[in-house]
């Protein structure tokens, strides 16, 4: 997840990098994840119901 501040939408934005148009916000840190825990779920659920294929998650990134 990728998480920021947006002056504005004044609120936090959260990305799902591994999946295309995953997306949420909060007004608070804790609100804007707990939102896209919710959207992540109905993301796979959708993609599952329409035979699209859903990412295998890329675990933890390497930083040079």
């Amino acid at each position: 997840m990728i998480i920021y501040w947006s002056n504005e939408d004044q609120a936090y934005v959260v990305e799902v990098p591994e999946l295309p148009g995953c997306m949420a916000d909060g007004r608070t840190y804790q609100e804007a994840v707990a939102n896209v825990e919710v959207i992540i779920d109905e993301w796979i659920k959708t993609a599952e119901k329409l035979g699209r294929p859903v990412p295998q998650p890329r675990g933890k990134l390497m930083y040079a």
